[in-house]
């Protein structure tokens, strides 16, 4: 009996599993997400640190997977806070979530540009070419930008305050900290 024929279906049955087995994944160790608000009688931010998220690599590409519950950001006024709330429908739609891949280098690469796809107040946006700052430090991945986002992009009236609308430019500023477990 030819054990070689044996010996090969076993090693071609292996080699999915080891290549399962050496994928990474990251997971969402700490966040700031705060989106920038301009009204011309002031400037607003809220802040949330409340982001979760997950990486999975696989075949050299990562899908990256990041939620945040749109009643975790905080202006430092509560009224403020629940009009956004009923601006954006939270209390329909209480998750922002991001969606995006990249290329599983990218961790190595101080600037990359992302696509983002954003699920917000019940539409979707895509955001092309995004530039993320990237700083590795072992198995922890450092990541800061700025998302380009509008109120038309989900197509949110914007609030106004003594009849003058805020602007539409909301923009999403970020920092997280990604880690290999």
């Amino acid at each position: 009996m030819n054990l070689r024929l044996p010996l090969a279906v076993l090693v071609m049955l292996a080699v999915p599993h080891f290549t399962w087995a050496a994928d990474n994944q990251w997971v969402l160790r700490q966040s700031t997400l705060t989106y920038h608000v301009s009204h011309p009688l002031h400037q607003t931010e809220g802040i949330s640190h409340a982001a979760r998220g997950k990486g999975v690599c696989h075949a050299g590409e990562c899908d990256f997977l990041i939620a945040v519950p749109v009643k975790s950001f905080d202006s430092g006024d509560s009224n403020r806070d629940l009009h956004m709330l009923q601006a954006t429908r939270g209390a329909g739609f209480p998750l922002v979530t991001v969606r995006t891949r990249l290329p599983e280098s990218a961790a190595a690469i101080p600037t990359i540009h992302a696509d983002l796809e954003i699920q917000f107040a019940g539409q979707t946006a895509t955001y092309k070419q995004v530039e993320l700052q990237m700083t590795r430090q072992g198995k922890e991945l450092r990541v800061s930008g700025t998302i380009p986002a509008t109120l038309s992009d989900f197509k949110i009236d914007p609030p106004s305050l003594l009849t003058v609308p805020i602007k539409n430019d909301i923009p999403v500023r970020l920092e997280m900290t990604w880690q290999q477990p």
